[in-house]
């Protein structure tokens, strides 16, 4: 089903590069494919293309947009098998997990399209003296121009569609640096964006060196510059001068269960166990640090020890795979290692195993030292820690005790816990009823402290992406 080579996306259009980039099978190690590498000279065509495309992408209507939109939607569906078996190959991602992501794909565009012709500005009162009467104001929001884009190899394809997708709908040119390591589910998109009508110039899609890509971060000619990965998107920051800039930069999230969950802990188990260790926990907001009330901890213990113990790992091409590899042998070994330090300073392992290649079992402990990597870093891989509280303030505080604040859960029946939560937690999101794992494709997504800046979620980029531009007319 993969193709042996494929092209980058130079100006809307495909480009065989005598450089390349080989792409392995996350599972066996061999390689499965090889992509076109762009260079910096490449880099820097590109983004003069969409400089240049700037005014074009600005009057397509908002129905073209959409139109575009609706086609990948169509053609994403028709293609959807094939995008998740590239998925779980370039990412080692079990395949029910791989079409999960390619559906939301598709629902990341979807909602971009219905977003596209809902572009709205407003009605300003200026009438507020004598000074003032006979003047009205309106605004509407514009396109702020060129894009770049950086994303990370974890969900190569709805972080790549978190982008992509509002960028077509806001009417911005866009360059695409996607992960090295997964860089076969940008293609495609960009191989479905390439049979639609956009002005040439609108995107470009190229997988390059980092050297290369600091173009993407320092010229002036872009815009604005959204980064999804770990701590160097400050460093980015720092170097991008004038232009906005939107960072993700991802969490050690926590998962609050109260005396009273407020389901069965049999629900809360198995949310918790999706939450810890889904696609081998390498999410932003998988679930890293667990607090669990000291009247229902033993009994959840129990309960997730059993249920992490059955949690079958191997070939992510297996329907049965639940625990698939991880990115690579060297993500692997960094989190076996921190389980090791954590175990060494007094830690106790409920559930695990011995690591295989990249291949890491899915881990629980308890007792983890709070200054310990696995509490204080993130983990980005199949560990969770169990921890008990007697007081939920102290349980609040102990979540908010992180450099990071991405999403928090909190499985609780009372609703005076459910809103001190809101207003205590130091994080972008709070999810009750569920763990922090949980996303919609149009709800604002983003953290706070080191977990980033800005937030994504399809109209919220939007709005980075364009800007007010006022009217004001004197009438009389």
């Amino acid at each position: 089903m993969l193709k042996k080579r494929y092209p980058y996306y130079l100006a809307n259009r495909p480009v065989m590069a005598d450089s390349q980039l080989d792409v392995h099978d996350k599972y066996s190690g061999r390689r499965v494919a090889r992509v076109a590498m762009a260079d910096a000279g490449t880099v820097r065509k590109a983004i003069v293309a969409a400089h240049k495309a700037r005014d074009a992408m600005a009057a397509f209507t908002p129905d073209a947009r959409r139109d575009v939109l609706e086609h990948c939607v169509r053609r994403f569906g028709e293609r959807s098998e094939e995008l998740a078996r590239a998925l779980c190959i370039e990412a080692g991602k079990p395949i029910r997990d791989a079409r999960g992501e390619v559906a939301r794909l598709i629902d990341t565009f979807r909602i971009a399209a219905g977003e596209a012709t809902r572009i709205e500005g407003e009605t300003i009162e200026l009438q507020l003296s004598p000074r003032t009467r006979g003047y009205r104001g309106i605004t509407r929001r514009v396109p702020v121009g060129v894009c770049s884009f950086i994303t990370p190899f974890n969900f190569p394809l709805n972080l790549v569609a978190h982008k992509v997708a509002p960028a077509i709908a806001a009417g911005c040119p866009f360059v695409l640096k996607p992960a090295a390591k997964t860089p076969l589910g940008a293609l495609i998109i960009a191989e479905v964006l390439a049979e639609t009508d956009l002005p040439r110039g609108a995107f470009s899609v190229l997988p390059c060196s980092n050297e290369d890509a600091a173009q993407l971060v320092e010229d002036e000619r872009i815009a604005l510059l959204s980064f999804t990965g770990g701590p160097i998107g400050w460093e980015l920051k720092a170097r991008a001068g004038r232009k906005k800039v939107t960072l993700e930069l991802g969490g050690n999230a926590a998962c609050i269960v109260d005396a009273d969950p407020g389901a069965s802990l049999d629900h809360v188990v198995e949310r918790l166990v999706f939450g810890a260790y889904y696609q081998s926990g390498q999410s932003c907001i998988s679930v890293q640090r667990i607090y669990a009330h000291a009247a229902v901890y033993d009994k959840l213990r129990r309960k997730l020890k059993a249920a992490v113990g059955k949690l079958r790992m191997g070939d992510p091409g297996d329907e049965a795979t639940f625990i698939g590899p991880m990115i690579d042998e060297d993500a692997a070994i960094r989190v076996a290692s921190w389980i090791d330090q954590a175990r060494k300073a007094g830690a106790k392992l409920i559930a695990g195993g011995t690591r295989e290649g990249n291949l890491l079992p899915a881990s629980l402990l308890e007792k983890v030292p709070r200054d310990a990597l696995l509490n204080r870093c993130e983990a980005f891989g199949p560990v969770a820690l169990l921890e008990p509280f007697e007081d939920f303030d102290a349980a609040i505080d102990a979540v908010n005790d992180s450099e990071f604040g991405l999403q928090a859960g909190v499985f609780t029946g009372r609703l005076d816990h459910a809103m001190r939560a809101w207003d205590r937690l130091d994080v972008g999101g709070v999810i009750v009823g569920d763990v922090p794992s949980f996303r919609v494709d149009n709800m604002p997504y983003g953290g706070v402290k080191h977990s980033g800046l800005g937030r994504e979620g399809v109209r919220h980029a939007i709005a980075d992406m364009t800007e007010p531009r006022l009217l004001v007319i004197r009438t009389v």
